[in-house]
């Protein structure tokens, strides 16, 4: 008698022990830590242990995968984390055409995917498979009207591009177009590179000798700075813009006086000091607070980006545990329609007010102006 309730309640504890297994709410990241963009993936791979651990009553389990830069590693790391661990919910991958090749997977599994990437291209057009991802960056229109203004304020008749040859300066090349012809500024050049290149003078001479008043920079992380160097070795003196894809401390250190002056829109966590006090400010200072504690160091504004999509997630599973249990469809479908009515949410980037339409969910609060000045970030005023 005694041995038969000793089973029973063996296997009374082992179902009660499964079912809260099954409850653990299971998110997958997916970061570029090592290779051509680690610069950017690095921050985010750090900022993981930082993220919400528990809500509503609920574990929250991360699971992180290296990409190492490479598309294809970041399609497998997805397929694995929704096939494999069956995870609720991904945030990732760092890079911008890695992100586009995954869309489709996030999709067909209806698994929401949070992308930290700069290309606004993975939810516009929004479409049936982009509808499951969400963007924890500003999109390239916002901070480009930024400098767009900026530049027409100082006279800027004309202007050069030089940009990645993949989606982020892609992107950034169109919006640029539409925003200067609105502002009756000319491009006069438009040039791209590989980001594993080791040189573009070619690109760098034609955009010099079409004498531009100004040049925009649209690349992501270290990738930015060899334009800008190239430029002032080949004598140009004009104004330098960069995109937030250089928003990180590594661009001061590695471009030196050659990225001295430059001109930036992004978010408040360049110049926290600078500016006024907001929700968004006391979020982004405790993350950071929290970075250094843990690594040293100051973070980039890219791991903010993870950050934030960790606090987006913790916004939203709430509701979506009203409705379904996590590790089932009807959760992750639940999910993503939470993370679409955020509204007010602020962030270490600014204020989320996610729409159907607007899967970025950013206004102006949600950059800055921003100039290097004597090696360091500096608020434009």
């Amino acid at each position: 008698m005694l041995l038969k309730k000793t089973l029973s309640a063996l296997i009374l504890g082992s179902a009660l022990t499964a079912t809260a297994a099954q409850a653990e709410i299971k998110v997958g990241v997916v970061t570029s830590s090592t290779g051509p963009i680690a610069l950017v993936g690095i921050p985010q791979k750090n900022s993981v242990p930082l993220l919400p651990t528990s809500v509503g009553g609920e574990t929250i389990s991360y699971i992180s995968l290296d990409d190492s830069s490479d598309p294809t590693a970041a399609a497998k790391a997805f397929k694995k984390l929704i096939d494999e661990e069956q995870v609720d919910a991904i945030i990732g991958p760092s890079g911008s055409g890695a992100a586009m090749g995954v869309i489709q997977y996030a999709a067909e599994s209806g698994t929401p995917m949070l992308a930290p990437v700069g290309t606004a291209a993975v939810i516009l057009p929004m479409t049936e498979q982009k509808k499951w991802v969400f963007k924890t960056t500003q999109n390239d229109d916002l901070i480009a009207s930024a400098l767009v203004d900026h530049m027409k304020d100082a006279g800027v008749k004309t202007v050069g591009l030089i940009g990645t040859a993949d989606p982020y300066g892609e992107n950034w090349a169109k919006v640029m177009a539409e925003l200067t012809e609105k502002a009756g500024i000319e491009i006069v050049a438009s040039e791209s590179f590989q980001r594993q290149d080791t040189s573009i003078t070619g690109q760098s001479l034609k955009v010099m000798m079409s004498s531009p008043d100004a040049v925009l920079i649209a690349a992501p992380g270290s990738s930015s700075v060899m334009p800008q160097t190239t430029l002032k070795e080949q004598g140009y003196a004009g104004q330098i813009y960069q995109t937030h894809g250089a928003a990180l401390d590594p661009f001061l250190k590695l471009g030196g006086k050659a990225v001295e002056g430059t001109i930036l829109a992004a978010s408040l966590m360049l110049v926290l000091d600078e500016v006024p006090d907001s929700p968004s400010k006391q979020i982004a200072t405790d993350y950071v607070n929290a970075y250094k504690e843990k690594y040293g160091e100051t973070p980039a504004t890219f791991g903010g980006n993870v950050y934030d999509a960790g606090l987006l997630l913790n916004n939203a599973i709430p509701a979506a545990l009203e409705k379904a249990k996590p590790g089932t469809a009807e959760f992750r479908a639940a999910l993503r329609d939470a993370i679409e009515q955020t509204t007010e949410m602020p962030g270490t980037q600014g204020v989320y007010n996610m729409t159907p339409a607007d899967h970025s969910g950013f206004d102006e609060r949600g950059r800055e102006l921003i100039k290097v000045e004597n090696g360091a970030w500096t608020l434009l005023k």
